[in-house]
């Protein structure tokens, strides 16, 4: 039979035969007949044989295979015998590159929506809402602090100056911010380390879940009647609770702050995480904000407290008192019943001299380098008009710090004017001695300057304008730890003294992730 007169018997079953399509369609499905010189002299159907096999047992030689591609592409498709579709049946889609593009950014929302998700929940975790009464009190029937038995209690007159004294070694800090308190810090975490000292510490973070008031239950791991040597982390003071954890004449420190100086420090450092900041728009925000405080500030907004008598908040009392209101004298009164010595970081080389006085210290004891100090802003500082909104809006601030800074200098007559210009000028030149020694290049640098990651202290968010130190490469063993210990910031120092931060390095990662 010849190859143009194939029928439908012809054909192998499962395939529909071939109609007359053209010599085109035909050649492209059949090879052309050749003559007995041609194709090794092979026959037709031989060929016809050999290709069949071929389909069943892979690719034949390399002519055949490319005639077996020709003849399959040539094929007509389905789309080239599908009937054209009515209007009603025809669907849009969206050209490939264009949907997977859009499919990306839907991801990326979802994924950027969760993972917001999580820092919230972390976040509120991690910062305790703002309590504006205290706290509930350590649960009825909990021991008050117990010293054990046979445990000496140090009692020192009060002006720390009698021949024979006892240093004190119970002590509460209370920590107020941006007073110069994390230096003070730095020599309560020396003078403990080194006498081997009971800190009472926080567990997972480096304040006690400020903004909520100080409870026992917040030290780790407190036991009813535990009794602690120092406590001088952050907190919103709460007396009775504080009161607990030591013995019974422990003394009680803090330092106050010019409350124009300290609004000014705070406004740069805790600004971007105060909302209703964001609604300054010009250049020099904290200007803007004191034309008009009324205009954005928010009693109850969050983290508000930062930014309005700071200095009361942490004290633990309402810093939205009203200033004509007989409870403002009574608080401050309370606060100089409460403390042995409030020093003022105005004068802190003249606080530290009655402080050393106060616990009968050695000078050593009370070196310091200046820990957590901010660079210099490139405007200038509150003066004038600006320093008078400043105080004005700090009132109940600006009280408490007339107060104490009166009663700083009547310590002062009665420790000797004389005596502490030279107790000042001795303590100021054992620091630059040791500034000579401890640290590389004799200052204080920016945070990008920092060498060693254990020297970088903790920045706000936002921002890099913390200063830290670098330590010197070579320094004689008798100074060695010593300078160690003097440069190194808060986080770092707790971490070494063996405090749980799992809360502080958490977020630490996640800021280092986002680059905050």
């Amino acid at each position: 039979m010849r190859p143009g007169a194939l029928n439908a018997a012809s054909v192998r079953p499962g395939r529909a035969p071939r109609g007359r399509e053209g010599a085109g369609a035909r050649g492209a499905h059949w090879p052309r007949r050749r003559g007995p010189g041609q194709a090794g002299g092979r026959t037709w159907s031989e060929r016809v044989r050999r290709r069949r096999r071929g389909r069943r047992h892979g690719p034949g030689p390399a002519g055949t295979s490319r005639r077996l591609v020709s003849a399959r592409a040539a094929r007509p498709g389905p789309s080239q015998h599908a009937k054209p579709e009515k209007d009603g049946d025809k669907v849009s889609e969206m050209p490939l590159p264009q949907k997977k593009r859009w499919e990306s950014m839907a991801k990326g929302l979802v994924l950027g929506a969760l993972f917001t998700s999580f820092l919230l929940l972390l976040y509120s975790y991690a910062v305790p809402p703002l309590h504006t009464g205290l706290a509930s009190a350590t649960p009825e029937g909990t021991a008050p602090c117990s010293p054990a038995p046979g445990e000496p209690e140090t009692v020192t007159p009060a002006n720390g100056s009698a021949a024979g004294c006892q240093p004190r070694r119970d002590i509460v800090f209370m920590k107020t911010h941006k007073t110069a308190s994390s230096t003070l810090l730095n020599i309560l975490f020396r003078f403990g380390q080194k006498h081997g000292l009971k800190f009472a510490f926080p567990n997972g973070r480096n304040d006690f879940d400020y903004p909520a008031f100080f409870a026992r239950s917040l030290v780790q791991d407190y036991r009813p009647g535990a009794c602690f040597n120092i406590i001088c982390n952050h907190m919103r003071f709460h007396y009775e609770e504080v009161r607990g954890l030591v013995p019974p004449n422990a003394t009680f420190i803090t330092v106050l702050r010019d409350p124009a100086r300290l609004f000014e420090s705070s406004f740069h450092y805790f600004g971007s995480v105060v909302p209703f900041t964001w609604k300054l728009s010009s250049q020099d925000k904290l200007a803007e904000f004191l034309q008009d405080p009324d205009r954005y500030y928010d009693p109850n907004g969050y983290n508000a407290h930062y930014l309005r008598n700071l200095l009361f908040f942490d004290l633990g009392y309402d810093s939205g008192l009203d200033p004509g209101s007989p409870q403002v004298q009574e608080h401050i009164l309370e606060v100089e019943r409460r403390f042995h010595l409030v020093l003022l970081q105005e004068y802190f080389d003249e606080s530290l001299v009655l402080l050393k006085d106060l616990l009968c210290w050695e000078l050593e004891d009370v070196l310091y380098f200046k820990l957590n100090a901010r660079r210099d802003p490139a405007g200038p500082r509150l003066s004038g008009e600006l320093y008078r909104r400043a105080t004005a809006w700090n009132v109940l601030d600006a009280r408490l710090y007339r107060h104490f800074n009166a009663s700083f200098w009547r310590k002062v007559e009665a420790f000797g004017r004389e005596r502490m210009a030279r107790e000042v000028a001795t303590l100021r030149r054992a620091n630059e001695r040791m500034r000579r020694i401890c640290i590389d290049g004799g200052r204080a640098v920016d945070a990008a300057a920092i060498q060693d990651s254990a020297m970088q202290p903790w920045q706000p968010l936002g921002a890099k304008s913390i200063l830290g130190y670098n330590l010197k490469k070579s320094i004689g063993r008798r100074h060695a730890q010593l300078c160690r210990r003097m440069l190194t910031p808060e986080i770092q120092y707790l971490m070494d003294l063996g405090v749980n931060l799992w809360v502080t390095k958490l977020w630490k990662f996640i800021r280092d992730f986002l680059q905050w």
